[in-house]
This record gives C-alpha cells, sequence and structure tokens, in this order.
C-alpha cells in the first residue's frame, strides 16, 4: 500500500515537472518531428499534454483505480 502511494506520488511528479518545465524533457529527448508537423505548440505542447497523461496515470496508481480503469474502458476490447 505504502510504495503504490509512493509510487503515484512519484509518477505524478514526474508529470508535474513535464508540464511545469517543459524544458526538461525537450532538453533530454529533443523535438518529436510528428509533434512539430501537427501541433500548433510543436514538441513543447506535446510534451504538456504527455505530462498530463501522466499526471492522470500517477492518479489511477495513487487511489488503485489503474485496473478498474482499464477493465472500464478495454475491457471489452482485451477479452
Amino acid at each position: 500500500m505504502i510504495a503504490r502511494i509512493l509510487l503515484g506520488a512519484v509518477v505524478i511528479g514526474v508529470g508535474f515537472v513535464c508540464v511545469w518545465k517543459t524544458e526538461i524533457p525537450y532538453s533530454m529527448i529533443g523535438p518529436i518531428e510528428f509533434a512539430e508537423r501537427n501541433f500548433s505548440g510543436g514538441s513543447r505542447l506535446f510534451y504538456k499534454l504527455m505530462g498530463i497523461f501522466i499526471i492522470f496515470i500517477g492518479a489511477l496508481i495513487l487511489t488503485g483505480q489503474e485496473n478498474g480503469f482499464l477493465d472500464a474502458t478495454l475491457g471489452k476490447i482485451l477479452m
């Protein structure tokens, strides 16, 4: 239980850093050609969107709802 809470908090922290300081993942990974072509904000907007997605995943892990979410959304497809 404590490990799940810590893992969820770390994942949320990583997502928060991706949204707050977009230069960090941009300098580590670099520009993404797909994002540069398709998003008006380019790679930096893509990293912010990925950060929001990571925060969402971290919240699911923190609350223990990751399996329930996957069952509700992809359960019919995977079974």
